[in-house]
């Protein structure tokens, strides 16, 4: 298959081509390369290479700064993915987008999880702007996978990292515990998305993210407990983390649990979180 790849240094993006890049032909592109928020651009480049998937990893993930960044984020969330929607459809393209939990309120009761098709409620700029990607690809093809998760980590700066450096130097740390979903490792949401391809799966809109739900501060301990790290981990609130820290950010939200069941009905592998970290850690550590 010839794959375009856009957004193809991020993290995700490298555990995609790791996965795909045997038995097919990747183009793979960055913003130097080809700038999504340009329509010309967009249509021309996928006119002139003509893949049969096109997979967007292209995004403005920074979600406190999103907040003040003005017009850029929603260029890249909202209108990116619309201009490379209407490639697609002019060639014949399949789009597959990754998307957020952030399209929801967050607000879901914990002993419950969201649904691909539940009410939306962003109530952040990148949340905002992620749905409008959403919505920009459905109104312009018909031949898309929109793929939301959550909580991502894995080649480059990320949260199992971070956590890493401060139980090496620190004897006790402040997590937040009252933020629900599902840690998940870029190479396994990789293989999610290679799987669906392979399989061909039907068209429309997928929760991937590794089985199971934690907090940050179960996710924190279970972190230290794989890596033999013996550092405290004190539960506090979201309010009180912000607090704490002497921070401004944007609301995070206390439920980013996704259902799963659609991507399991349809024969996905879906690895348990806490097996994902250990395949993690055995490389990092």
């Amino acid at each position: 298959m010839k794959i375009l790849i856009t957004g193809a240094n991020g993290m995700l993006a490298k555990s995609v081509r790791k996965r795909l890049e045997k038995g097919n032909e990747l183009i793979c592109t960055d913003v130097a390369d080809l700038d999504i928020t340009n329509q010309e651009a967009v249509l021309k480049f996928v006119a002139d290479c003509k893949p049969e998937y096109i997979i967007n990893c292209a995004a403005y993930t920074a979600v406190d700064q999103a907040e003040t960044a003005g017009k850029i984020v929603e260029k890249i969330n909202a209108d990116g993915p619309g201009n490379l929607a209407k490639a697609a459809k002019e060639n014949n393209s399949i789009l597959v987008h990754i998307s957020t939990d952030y399209v929801f309120g967050g607000d879901l009761e914990v002993e419950k999880d969201y649904k691909e098709e539940d009410s939306k409620a962003p109530v952040t700029v990148y949340g905002v702007t992620k749905l409008q990607g959403e919505e920009q690809i459905q109104a312009n093809t018909d031949q898309y996978y929109i793929f939301r998760t959550a909580w991502l980590y894995g080649n480059g700066n990320n949260f199992v990292r971070t956590m890493l450096k401060l139980g090496e130097t620190k004897d006790e740390i402040s997590v937040v515990a009252d933020q629900h979903g599902s840690p998940t490792y870029a190479e396994d949401l990789a293989n999610m998305i290679a799987e669906a391809m392979e399989k061909k799966i039907p068209y429309g809109v997928y929760h991937t993210t590794n089985q199971g739900y934690t907090t940050w501060y179960e996710f924190t301990k279970a972190i230290f407990e794989q890596a033999g790290i013996h550092c405290k981990v004190n539960p506090v609130t979201t309010e009180e983390y912000i607090e704490m820290m002497k921070i401004t950010q944007a609301k995070r939200p206390k439920n980013s649990q996704l259902s799963k069941e659609k991507l399991l009905a349809q024969g996905i592998t879906v690895p348990e979180w806490r097996d994902a970290l250990r395949r993690y850690l055995k490389k990092e550590i």
